[in-house]
């Protein structure tokens, strides 16, 4: 059986672990995968010369400039990663006839809704971070490359830096928090998300299905705030450590979040046959492979 060769772009960071540690699921793919120290794909000839060695099927784009707060101060940067890299691999696949899964973010929403988002709901991002996330999907979009993007929102795992690791430190060392309680989306485990991505890429008529290029949404599936969220962990835990509901007028930060993200994945839901976890039985599940690991 001929494998579908995959290339994976950002395997350092918290996804792209996850997607290695999924693939294996799935025996008629084969994982090509790269880290920024491995592969600067912000050097557009290095990354020329790899993707014609490899040759891959399917470029997974992994890479992402995600420090929220950062962009506000650091806008050409979150540009680089977030829109001009994307464009660079978008245009890189289309000449070599490959197709290409894109990562975004429910922050290219301004969280004013009533509902969950479609994906054909008006994009309108409060911040440079959302901003330069959208302006990379319209790159996509626009270089005419067989592709999906997936919107996800809230990601966490046992890998890299995110939420449910912070909030097991600091209970180590107080035995109260003030979690903000006005924001609301869906915490999305990256596991869950891996097998999304490697399902879409599992298709073998991926480039004809995917031609224009499509967006998704993918997240687990039920609601929280944060403040729930944080509940959850320590619940799950069996931490101690109590949490107070705060707004977010009293935890201010540089850049605005939308006060409600949460994402409508009944699209990819459909098309793919895909059942999605609830939030809180993957939570459970990553929390079980941490307490693995300590």
């Amino acid at each position: 059986m001929k494998k579908i060769k995959l290339m994976l772009l950002g395997a350092g960071g918290q996804l792209g672990q996850c997607i290695q540690a999924e693939v294996g699921q799935f025996a008629a793919l084969e994982l090509v995968s790269f880290s920024h120290q491995q592969l600067d794909v912000t050097k557009l000839a290095a990354l020329q010369q790899v993707m014609t060695e490899v040759q891959p099927a399917i470029v997974i784009n992994c890479v992402a400039y995600t420090a929220v707060d950062n962009a506000e101060t650091d806008p050409g940067n979150a540009y680089l990663l977030n829109c001009d890299v994307v464009a660079d691999i978008a245009t890189l696949c289309l000449q070599q006839d490959a197709g290409l899964i894109h990562i975004s973010t429910d922050y290219v929403f301004n969280g004013q809704h009533y509902r969950p988002y479609q994906e054909s709901d008006l994009a309108a991002p409060v911040g440079q971070y959302g901003a330069s996330k959208l302006a990379g999907e319209q790159a996509l979009l626009q270089a005419g490359v067989a592709g999906v993007i997936l919107r996800t929102s809230w990601l966490y795992s046992e890998f890299g830096n995110n939420f449910v690791k912070t909030m097991l430190k600091l209970a180590r060392s107080r035995s109260q928090l003030g979690v903000v309680a006005d924001q609301i989306a869906s915490p999305t485990y990256g596991r869950d998300l891996a097998q999304a991505i490697l399902t879409l890429a599992n298709q073998a008529d991926f480039c004809q299905r995917f031609t224009p290029a499509k967006v998704y949404h993918y997240a687990n599936q039920g609601v929280a705030s944060w403040f729930d969220f944080a509940k959850a962990i320590f619940e799950f835990s069996n931490q101690p450590c109590q949490v107070q509901a705060i707004t977010t007028e009293a935890y201010p930060t540089p850049a605005r979040r939308p006060a409600y993200s949460v994402l409508n994945t009944a699209a990819i839901r459909q098309d793919l046959q895909l059942p999605i976890p609830y939030w809180r039985d993957s939570l459970r599940r990553c929390l079980t492979e941490l307490a693995t690991e300590l």
